[in-house]
């Protein structure tokens, strides 16, 4: 079993990148294959309750691997000021990840509720979480705990800027990562997330292609898209931007295989 890790560990396509985990989505893997990955920590995205992952998943993963569950502070089954219910699905070996949440996954009164009450209470009650800055950057920097920040054009600025004015504690980045130098691959796999960074659609016209099938000006917008909002390229082009990211101040950089978690294991 050592030898069939390690052998992984040099083997696989990831093994050169330096992530120092895989972020897995439930709606497209079962994330009991966090365990093939050969990185030492798995975040598990949230997309809904009907989707979160039952205890007996997460634990079976924790044995092997630092796991952590995205969990919106402000949907019911999480919200520290109302119904928490879903907490008692998440095991005590399994940490978490507070985010203000993604409003495609929230209804229009949790999209209502107060951000900065709750991120604060949920560190009072899980002082270990990590803290989603996705706009909420002071208010997550506020409530302390490791950033957890979405890789964008000024991630390694914003890096510097922090450790610059002091601030100590540990620094995440969640990266959508593509192991291929190949555009048109790169384009069907982040086209469609690209398009919807907001600095990215500004830039687009309306209603764009934003797959392979992409031309002329909105290929060349989402091209250098993916060099600003994304980890693409060979497991050693990605290797240089996570140590970048690292010599930056980052102390932890999260892939999110946007191929599928066989993009890392070379089974894509």
């Amino acid at each position: 079993m050592v030898e069939h890790t390690e052998r992984a560990r040099t083997s696989t396509p990831v093994a050169g990148t330096g992530l120092d985990a895989v972020a897995l989505k439930p709606t497209e893997c079962d994330v009991g294959r966090g365990r093939d990955v050969p990185l030492p920590a798995v975040v598990v995205d949230y997309e809904g309750r009907e989707y979160l992952p039952d205890a007996a998943t997460l634990r079976s993963v924790a044995t092997e691997k630092t796991v952590r569950v995205t969990t919106p502070v402000r949907a019911d089954g999480f919200d520290p000021l109302g119904d928490d219910g879903l907490l008692d699905r998440i095991p005590e070996s399994v940490g978490r990840v507070l985010v203000a949440g993604n409003p495609a996954y929230l209804t229009d009164a949790e999209r209502n509720r107060a951000v900065a009450p709750r991120l604060r209470a949920a560190r009072e009650t899980t002082p270990d979480a990590w803290v989603g800055t996705e706009g909420v950057e002071r208010v997550a920097l506020a409530v302390g705990g490791t950033q957890f920040e979405l890789l964008g054009r000024s991630t390694r600025r914003d890096c510097r800027a922090l450790r610059a004015a002091g601030w100590e504690g540990d620094l995440a980045v969640y990266a959508p990562t593509v192991l291929t130098d190949d555009t048109d691959a790169i384009l069907d796999a982040l086209g469609p997330y690209l398009g919807r960074r907001r600095p990215v659609a500004r830039a687009l016209p309306d209603d764009p292609i934003t797959s392979a099938a992409a031309s002329g000006h909105t290929r060349e917008v989402l091209c250098a898209a993916a060099e600003d909002f994304a980890l693409t390229g060979t497991p050693e082009a990605v290797g240089e931007r996570v140590a970048a990211l690292k010599e930056a101040g980052a102390t932890t950089v999260v892939g999110y295989p946007a191929r599928g978690v066989g993009d890392l294991l070379g089974s894509a």
